[in-house]
């Protein structure tokens, strides 16, 4: 029997036992309640349970008024700096993805001679070990980048002599490299995945150690390298507002779950990959591409606000695009009132979109943005306010970019990389248990082997 012929068997198998299954792994949606479980580590509202301290960054979107916690604007600051300050340091100081990972990973903001030190450190890193592109990223090549990814990262340790060390140094070491070659392992896996799957032509660009991050992911996507100033500066920008957000998100959550029970840095990096492929989390902007292009389909005229109105209620009864009711790209687990990543992204977004002659959709996102919040809250108990998140925008960015849809999710890796990393780190030095959170059981007690 061939291995296709053996997924088929375990296939059927699977499909008629699916009911069983299901039925014994039910739990009664009222015990949740009665026992004061909060589903999804958050209360009604979103608010997550407090799991461990963090130095790393912090969100808020909520303020005190007369003594009541009420929706406020939201506001993120990495190593206590807020972003609107850090992005206005690049209107002076250029692209902002290196400097921004220092103060993540070292906790302060780098002097001139600091982030120099940090780039040829980086420059130095972007070298994969030899036959590592051909022998492991072209094999088996995979639509699915993320899973491409994933193997190379656990691959590599493989490649590691001190792979298992467990010093705050080594894993430090560990970290700027993958935070180095994560770009090459993600533009790789495609061009492959482009080659051999959809026999486009295979081309192969070393990254060049005077570009930027940004620059390079472009400049190796490419087949003539070419990129504007303006294309490397805003996915400059979308890398750094992507690159940290507290350290409750599910990936980051991983990260910090597998680095207490003292796993090695790739494994721990591996486990957060896993995490973020989820379309709940790191595929979400996917969704919004997927429902802007519904919209388009449906809509006659995108300049008809009451058009896209009447189509948008549509999406949130259920009858139009997947079915599910939801306007994706809306809303946020923690922010309330706005997410200021989308509120900073949206200026460097519409400059884009001007270079790119895409006022069109421009509009259309403009109009979505504006009338999904309305209907939300119509239609919706809303507890904490509902306003676009940073994903609403990046696929289009993407898009604009050119960058493939299989690697929206990859690029939100080769950001969050770094805010891993520094969880990773400060999981290392303070804390000192492994994460262990209790699960109340309430299984029924069926066997009478102690009644005997």
């Amino acid at each position: 029997m061939n291995y296709e012929d053996v997924m088929e068997r375990v296939q059927i198998y699977a499909r008629e036992q699916e009911e069983i299954c299901r039925k014994n792994n039910e739990i009664n949606d009222n015990l949740y309640t009665e026992y004061g479980v909060k589903r999804g580590l958050r209360d009604i509202s979103g608010k997550g349970v407090v799991a461990g301290l963090t130095n790393i960054s912090r969100i808020s979107a909520f303020k005190i008024e007369n003594g009541k916690k009420v929706p406020d604007e939201g506001h993120l600051w990495y190593r206590g700096y807020p972003i609107e300050e850090l992005v206005a340091e690049t209107h002076k100081k250029g692209f902002c993805f290196e400097r921004t990972a220092y103060l993540l990973l070292f906790g302060e903001k780098p002097t001139d001679e600091d982030l120099r030190r940090f780039c040829a450190v980086l420059s130095v890193c972007r070298e994969l070990p030899p036959h590592f592109t051909r022998d492991v990223i072209m094999k088996r090549p995979s639509q699915d980048i993320m899973n491409s990814m994933t193997r190379s990262i656990l691959t590599l340790s493989n490649y590691d002599n001190h792979a298992l060390d467990p010093s705050v140094e080594n894993s430090l070491r560990q970290c700027m490299e993958l935070i180095s070659v994560f770009p090459m392992l993600a533009v790789y896996g495609y061009i492959a995945y482009d080659y051999y799957i959809n026999d486009k032509s295979m081309f192969i660009h070393d990254p060049d150690p005077m570009l930027s991050t940004a620059e390079n992911i472009l400049m190796m996507l490419r087949p003539d390298k070419q990129y504007t100033r303006l294309e490397a500066k805003v996915l400059d920008i979308a890398l750094m507002l992507h690159m940290e957000h507290g350290g409750g998100n599910n990936s980051t959550f991983t990260t910090r779950v597998v680095t207490s029970s003292g796993a090695d840095t790739y494994a721990a990096i591996a486990a957060a990959m896993s995490s973020l492929k989820g379309p709940k989390h790191g595929g979400a902007n996917l969704k919004v591409m997927d429902m802007m292009d519904d919209i388009c389909e449906n809509v006659k005229d995108i300049h008809d606000k009451d058009e896209i109105a009447a189509y948008l209620e549509k999406i949130l009864d259920g009858k139009a695009f997947d079915g599910k009711g939801l306007i994706y790209g809306m809303g946020h687990a923690v922010y309330s009132l706005s997410d200021p990543r989308e509120v900073i992204f949206k200026s460097f977004v519409e400059r884009l979109a001007l270079e790119k002659g895409m006022n069109d959709q421009i509009f259309l996102y403009n109009a979505v943005e504006e009338l999904a919040p309305k209907l939300i809250r119509e239609k919706r108990p809303i507890y904490k306010g509902v306003s676009p998140n940073v994903d609403f925008y990046s696929g289009f960015v993407y898009e604009m970019l050119g960058i493939p849809r299989e690697l929206y999710t990859p690029m939100f890796a080769m950001a969050r990389i770094v805010g891993w990393s520094a969880h990773r780190i400060e999981e290392m030095v303070g804390m000192s248990k492994i994460i262990r959170p209790a699960y109340l059981s309430v299984m029924e007690e069926k066997s009478d082997f102690y009644d005997r």
